[in-house]
């Protein structure tokens, strides 16, 4: 038996527990300070954005939100929103299935094929620029939303069928086996009873499918022009030789994260849960 007096042990504990407090503050300080900073300098106005010292005390403003939608951002906005629901409803409703049957049909090479279908999702994109730029000028898809939906499907469906197979895996087929007992039919089944459960690891995927879309840079500067202009890449059109527009780039990264940060606080509890249950079983 330890003979170090009780008192002690509170105190070292304590003392730890203090640590791995300020330890936390310090990397979610440190996390949130571009974020924070972001935001502060897209309520500032352009003299004030990055004047030295920074002026921690001023009076917000939202010229640069206004001036922001007055342009042609705000249809750049709208084609962001439109293309990454819309790849990550299309991705979902080809992928789950897929990951469904890949998990429960017993394939041989069950764990083979899945490699597989992760690996196409490894490759940098700009392996395939030159591929789908000729291939989109020839069918006409520069330029168009469809086309983008089209190119983030191939990269995230091979993400949806691997993530989503490791939580059908760790779904009990007594629960299926159950409900075809008691009349259901397998579609009715899967639909009712498996995909319920899935929920958390429905809304990590999605989230990050969205994610995914919504923040590709790459391929929304290369195959589009003006009509198909992502978000992302209109932000780029304030840094001009006249000089960078600080706060109209600080307004557009702003309202970039949002729709993600709202995505996540809503589905956030599935998330977490997905998450921890796709670590515990991958």
């Amino acid at each position: 038996m330890s003979s170090e007096p009780p008192r002690g042990r509170r105190g070292r504990a304590r003392t730890r527990t203090l640590l791995l407090h300020v330890l936390a503050l310090t990397l979610l300080a440190a996390t949130l300070f571009p974020v924070l900073w972001l935001v502060q300098m897209s309520l500032k106005v352009e003299a004030e954005a990055f004047q030295m010292p920074p002026r921690l005390r001023f009076v917000p403003t939202l010229e640069n939100y206004r001036a922001l939608f007055e342009g042609k951002f705000a249809r750049s906005f709208s084609n962001s929103v439109v293309v990454s629901v819309a790849t990550t409803l299309v991705s979902l409703l080809l992928g789950v299935p897929a990951a469904y049957a890949l998990s429960r049909g017993g394939f041989r090479a069950e764990r083979g094929i899945a490699l597989w279908i992760l690996t196409t999702r490894m490759a940098p994109p700009i392996a395939f620029a030159i591929p789908f730029f000729l291939a989109y000028r020839y069918t006409g898809l520069i330029d168009t939303l469809a086309g983008l939906v089209l190119i983030y499907l191939t990269f995230n469906l091979s993400l949806v069928i691997w993530m989503m197979r490791v939580f059908f895996d760790g779904l009990p087929r007594a629960l299926e086996e159950a409900a075809l007992i008691d009349g259901a039919t397998p579609a009715q089944a899967w639909l009712r009873v498996t995909l319920p459960l899935a929920g958390p690891g429905l809304a990590t995927t999605a989230i990050f499918c969205f994610v995914f879309a919504w923040n590709d840079f790459f391929y929304a500067l290369v195959l589009t022009r003006s009509r198909a202009m992502m978000a992302p890449v209109a932000i780029v059109n304030f840094m001009n030789y006249e000089g960078w527009e600080w706060g109209k780039i600080g307004a557009g990264g702003t309202m970039i994260m949002l729709p993600v940060v709202l995505f996540a606080l809503v589905v956030r509890r599935y998330l977490i849960r997905g998450l921890t249950t796709g670590a515990l079983r991958g």
